[in-house]
């Protein structure tokens, strides 16, 4: 169960600062913390990512790397300390090219620094290849207990014309792997992938759902600015097949005794993720390594921050010690904050409690009254004061629900 921190109350504000401060956000107590770590490199830029990912050099900076990474943290400390970490998530690129020592070095470099959950949630994005497949049982050892795996589509054809470097055979290995280190597996896969039939889309989510893994995450391909993809975009299905899809891998993967619980994931009862329902819930996370991003809160304000993205130069800035490394830090202003929020509680198929907001952005719920009364007018919202909740349509329509938040 995720506790909170409770804040000391704090004196009022001066004469004359109350119109100044009278809209700021006002926590009572922190929300739950989550720590995100970004290991940049991969074998090679698969043609629709546009993550921070880059190609690994030929010999790959595993000791520097894990110096700066010390040095970010521990220069990230004074905003944290003290509170509990619940999670951690270790993601890319491609974190499984670290050896099984890189991974156990951080993992030891996380125990000895910050307040970590005797049973945090560790997880660990994983590629398919043999040769990382291999590193689990020692991933395991190390301290992670739950493995992410990109295996994207059983189908040698499709993950061709995804840029992906490993093949049918190597993702089904690396399942089993998987299974044999750890007790929580996670299978990324995507549909409305080029040249993909409705056939070809349940057989991936048969295949995927044959495992029995507890967990399962389907992503529709979009083609995100600056990609290969979106340079030179394949024909895919249109978006009525896609949806035709989407319905598919509801029906097969509730029928397995999945719950779709967010737009993209489905979890067996007791194994969604935690880390990602922390991001949903709007808690916060710290982001350590090159292009991470974190959002942190105190008691007045709710801050967002980015790491720059090149991975020599957040290595150089941040083994300087100097905070260049990070290369934005910003407090969140009071009228962005509603957006922040919905934008991930709407994500969740059963939303959060209406009382999370104001435990989470510290400003009464009163503050989005107008948007919400236009979103239930417009059948998006469930008409419930206790939560806040798409209803079917607005799930469907998402974007177009948050935006009436903006």
């Amino acid at each position: 169960m995720s506790r909170v921190i409770p804040i000391s109350s704090v004196q009022g504000p001066k004469a004359g600062a109350v119109a100044d401060i009278a809209d700021r956000p006002r926590l009572s107590a922190l929300p739950p913390l989550s720590v995100y770590v970004h290991v940049p490199w991969c074998v090679r830029k698969c043609p629709y990512c546009d993550f921070n990912s880059h190609e690994q050099p030929a010999v790959l900076p595993e000791a520097r790397y894990l110096d700066a990474l010390q040095a970010d943290l521990e220069q990230a400390l004074p905003d944290i300390w003290g509170r509990q970490v619940h999670t951690v998530f270790i993601g890319g690129g491609t974190p499984s090219l670290l050896s099984a020592q890189g991974i156990e070095r951080l993992l030891a470099m996380l125990r000895s620094h910050l307040n970590l959950w005797p049973d945090a949630e560790i997880t660990l994005e994983a590629n398919p290849g043999t040769a990382e497949a291999e590193r689990f049982m020692a991933y395991a050892a190390s301290g992670v207990n739950r493995i992410s795996l990109g295996i994207q589509s059983f189908d040698d054809s499709k993950l061709l014309a995804l840029g992906r470097v490993h093949d049918a055979r190597q993702a089904r290995a690396a399942i089993e792997m998987a299974q044999r280190a750890v007790g929580r597996v996670n299978l990324d896969l995507m549909f409305a992938l080029p040249q993909q039939t409705l056939a070809q889309c349940e057989q991936d989510a048969r295949e995927a759902l044959s495992f029995g893994t507890e967990h399962l995450s389907m992503y529709h391909l979009t083609f995100e600015p600056n990609t290969v993809f979106a340079k030179y975009p394949p024909a895919v299905p249109d978006d009525e097949l896609a949806f035709d899809m989407q319905e598919t891998i509801v029906t097969l993967a509730q029928g397995a005794g999945f719950e779709r619980y967010e737009v993209s994931a489905f979890a067996k009862p007791g194994a969604r993720s935690r880390h990602n329902v922390n991001y949903w819930e709007f808690g916060d996370y710290l982001g350590l390594g090159p292009g991470s991003h974190g959002k942190l809160s105190f008691h007045d304000r709710i801050e967002r921050q980015a790491r720059q993205r090149n991975p020599e130069n957040w290595m150089r800035s941040a083994l300087a010690r100097d905070a260049t490394h990070i290369a934005e830090k910003r407090q969140l202003k009071t009228a962005e904050l509603p957006f922040e929020f919905m934008l991930n509680a709407l994500r969740l198929e059963k939303g959060v409690a209406a009382t999370l907001y104001t435990e989470r952005c510290g400003l009464p719920i009163a503050s989005m009254n107008k948007a919400l009364l236009l979103a239930t007018q417009k059948g998006l919202l469930v008409e419930d004061p206790l939560r806040l909740q798409a209803t079917e349509l607005g799930w469907r329509f998402l974007n177009e629900l948050q935006a009436l938040f903006l």
